[in-house]
């Protein structure tokens, strides 16, 4: 009798541990972006990231999202904070979605490419793969500027040889009721089309 209450102690003292040791074996998925990425205007649990969540566990992919994302992010502090996400988290994967923001400021296209490069380089630098997620900006910024601030996306995907979705909420601005009021932000029932503009890119890179 002795015996076996030894022997359920020590199981029972095993089950954490075990238990503990398989969550933390999940891969890191970080997304790392601005307010599209951060649910801004609408409740979290409606954002793109956590429908990524949702479809993940569907598709019977392990992984745990992080949503390191933060509204207003641009790239300039989008790099500063990465250093610690990366040593916080060790993402195995990264979609990094900036850029924005510093569009809408007007932020010359050397600066953001150049902040970009350097996050991308860091992400590789830890062992994580990189998904690049593109924007456009409204056109009343001129195709002076909006036409290679979106191409550049594009030019870094291609030098870099990553995975990209050109523009993350595209087929969303073009149907004004599925926009927010302040015409920059995809309304909560927008938020699957987001998903259905990264899934058939990221698919790939989960396996």
């Amino acid at each position: 009798m002795k015996s076996l209450i030894i022997k359920l102690i020590f199981v029972i003292l095993l089950l954490p541990i075990g238990s503990g040791w398989a969550a933390e074996s999940e891969p890191v998925l970080l997304v790392y972006g601005d307010s599209l990425s951060a649910a801004y205007g609408i409740a979290e649990e409606d954002g793109w990231v956590n429908l990524l969540t949702q479809k993940l566990e569907q598709e019977s992919f392990s992984f745990e999202v992080v949503n390191g994302s933060v509204s207003g992010e641009t790239t300039v502090g989008g790099l500063a904070r990465l250093p610690a996400m990366l040593n916080s988290f060790s993402p195995a994967l990264v979609i990094l979605e900036l850029g924005a923001n510093d569009g809408l400021r007007g932020l010359p296209l050397t600066v953001i490419r150049e902040n970009l490069l350097t996050m991308i380089d860091l992400i590789q630098q830890s062992g994580a793969d990189v998904l690049l997620a593109g924007i456009q900006i409204p056109p009343n910024y001129g195709p002076r500027y909006t036409l290679p601030f979106f191409e550049q996306f594009i030019d870094i995907a291609k030098d870099k040889d990553l995975p990209l979705v050109p523009f993350l909420i595209d087929r969303i601005p073009q149907q004004p009721e599925l926009m927010q009021n302040d015409g920059l932000h995809p309304k909560a029932e927008a938020q699957f089309m987001i998903l259905e503009n990264v899934w058939p890119v990221l698919q790939p890179m989960l396996k």
